[in-house]
């Protein structure tokens, strides 16, 4: 059944306010506010005080699912993504099995379409079981019902610069693009934290800025030798934005993204050795914070990208050196933002929805066709919106997330607004800060091309 919903006196990108109707899955009518009337059985929806943007896409997205369905699955991965204002994301390639062919892909991909929270994209293994050796079945997964277009070995680096070579040139075939976790591994063995003043205060094994900084010198340089697309996954450093920056200036085709966490913690949270703040890559300085900002705000930085890496008690609350890398993310990345972006006068609204959601979409060619994403909000546009609230800050509690896991690192810590609604094709996944009924989610999904 299709729902319509009229959205009173709401501000699209926070520009003046409208009147927004949402019905036949497509953003049906914008008139300025006060001058709209809700349809006959419309839902209508007081959002004076909210903001509009287009449904948020995550380029990388951690879902456990299959193998570590203690840890995450992909349900209730993606009702934490829709909570956090998502309407699509890419699921990355480190499950078990791992995504390295058709098959599994589409395993991920229909189990996304039967949860119908978000759009789940899969992403495709580089190499066959992640091991860096042997390319996977990369225009097999392309070409499966999935249509997979992004391509990353996350987690581990494609260190091997001839198989990353033979990658880049792959996908040029199907216009897609390899996404590059950038670690050299040889610098970074036995590796717990970002190598500077504070690792040798604490005595925790160091990870150079080099280590990072050097594979993406590599591998803007293979993408401009063989004309493809290359993206750079969590980039975290100082240097990682000048390559960036140097390499878009000279014309090679490289996207970046950074991580929520990247803009706003540092490594002087190491000192506690509280394992939540442990992350690949690692927790950097405020320099390269500051640096990390100034990507995004310049566009040297494409997009920001969750990394949402969600693990069990018994793998994350240990001592830190048995302690597994990653923080969740989902649902406290538009509040980061925000906090970071927004209250600093580094971003608008407007840069905020290219950054998390026109450009991902983009990258990941997800933006067009009949379920695109990552549109503009204009009238014939699928009714993929979140409805924000600037003005409500919360304090983050774990316990109140909807992912499995509670390895978030902003527990505790205010952020200045929340979520209050998303919209998939013009259904609520979240209405009211509240996730709409399972059996409803699993409609949408079904509406998905089989």
């Amino acid at each position: 059944m299709t729902t319509t919903y009229f959205i009173s006196n709401v501000a699209p990108y926070g520009n003046e306010r409208v009147d927004m109707t949402l019905s036949g899955g497509k953003i049906a009518q914008i008139v300025p506010a006060g001058t709209g009337t809700a349809p006959e059985g419309a839902t209508t929806i007081d959002a004076s005080d909210l903001i509009a943007l287009p449904g948020l896409v995550d380029l990388h997205t951690h879902l456990r699912e299959p193998g570590r369905e203690d840890a995450e699955t992909v349900l209730t991965g993606t009702r934490a993504a829709a909570m956090g204002g998502f309407t699509a994301v890419h699921a990355m390639a480190n499950t078990s099995p791992v995504q390295d062919t058709a098959g599994v892909v589409e395993q991920v991909w229909r189990l996304g379409k039967e949860a119908g929270w978000v759009d789940v994209h899969p992403v495709g293994a580089v190499s066959v079981g992640l091991a860096g050796k042997q390319l996977a079945e990369l225009g097999a997964m392309a070409d499966s019902r999935a249509q997979v277009r992004v391509f990353s070995d996350d987690g581990k680096c494609v260190d091997d610069p001839v198989l990353m070579r033979r990658a880049l040139e792959y996908v040029k075939a199907f216009d897609g693009v390899v996404s590059q976790h950038a670690q050299e591994p040889r610098l970074t063995e036995n590796a717990q934290m970002n190598e500077g003043v504070v690792s040798a205060e604490i005595g925790l094994t160091g990870w150079p800025a080099v280590a990072e900084e050097s594979i993406i010198a590599r591998d803007v340089l293979l993408a401009e030798h063989v004309g493809s697309r290359v993206h750079i996954c969590h980039l975290s450093t100082a240097g990682s934005v000048e390559i960036v920056r140097w390499a878009k200036q000279r014309g090679i085709n490289v996207t970046a993204e950074a991580t929520p966490h990247h803009l706003i913690l540092t490594d002087e949270l190491a000192r506690g050795y509280n394992p939540v703040f442990k992350v690949n890559p690692p927790l950097r300085t405020q320099n390269d914070v500051d640096a990390v900002r100034a990507g995004l705000e310049d566009g040297t930085i494409d997009i920001v990208a969750t990394d949402h890496a969600p693990h069990t008690v018994e793998d994350k609350d240990c001592e830190w050196n048995a302690a597994a890398f990653g923080m969740t993310g989902l649902e406290t990345a538009l509040p980061v933002v925000h906090k970071t972006m927004v209250e600093t006068g580094k971003l608008s609204w407007e840069r905020v929805a290219e950054v998390l959601s026109t450009n991902p979409a983009r990258i990941g060619r997800i933006d067009t066709g009949e379920f695109a994403q990552g549109r503009p909000l204009e009238v014939g546009e699928p009714a993929n919106v979140v409805l924000y609230n600037p003005n409500s800050p919360v304090v983050v509690d774990p316990r109140s997330q909807l992912t499995m896991s509670d390895n978030t690192p902003f527990a505790g810590m205010e952020l200045p607004g929340r979520v209050v609604a998303t919209f998939l094709r013009g259904r609520a996944t979240v209405l009211g800060t509240v996730p709409q009924d399972g059996e409803e989610g699993k409609a949408a999904g079904s509406e998905l091309p089989a």
